[in-house]
């Protein structure tokens, strides 16, 4: 099968036509955050305060990069396991988040918010952290920069190989 390429943020006709095991070239927008921004952007959600980016429409790279080498936008860039924001991700789905990119099984509870709110998630190939720092383009602080390598960064990334791993049609690439 042939990869489709998508750009973010996504729309809802996109997200409709993915399908899980599908591979994806994504360009356009990403941010990045971790465990430990999830937990401060959520309070900062509950709290009404701004945090550097609206998540309505968005895809969110479970990443910490490595810093960047001289000449390049970032470091490598690989995913983290998912599983660690799932306390977190239905509450941000029902905020309108579209779209997350990590790798590792999700809960019941994401699976069925991703069905509800009409998002998917995205695996990375763990391992591959070199290639994916080669499909960023521009990589710029957003949030929580005190965080460091878990800091909430804006990305520009340019055909970033994905496969879709759960889909709003309840597919699940890990059930097996």
């Amino acid at each position: 099968m042939d990869a489709i390429e998508i750009t973010s943020p996504l729309t809802d006709d996109v997200i409709a036509g993915l399908r899980v095991g599908q591979k994806v070239l994504l360009s356009g927008t990403v941010y990045t955050a971790r465990d430990a921004a999830h937990k401060r952007i959520v309070a900062a959600m509950q709290n009404g305060e701004d945090f550097g980016f609206d998540v309505a429409g968005q895809t969110i790279y479970y990443t910490g990069p490595c810093p960047a080498r001289p000449g390049n936008p970032i470091g490598p860039v690989g995913p983290t396991t998912s599983g660690r924001m799932d306390a977190y991700t239905p509450y941000l789905l029902e905020r309108g988040l579209k779209a997350m990119i990590g790798k590792g099984f999700r809960s019941p509870e994401v699976k069925e918010a991703l069905v509800a709110n009409r998002a998917v998630y995205m695996a990375a190939i763990g391992g591959a952290a070199a290639v994916m720092m080669r499909c960023v383009k521009s990589a710029e602080f957003v949030a929580f920069d005190e965080l460091g390598t878990e800091a909430v960064r804006k990305l520009v990334v340019e055909k970033m190989p994905l496969i879709v791993a759960m889909d709003i049609h309840g597919g699940d690439i890990y059930k097996v």
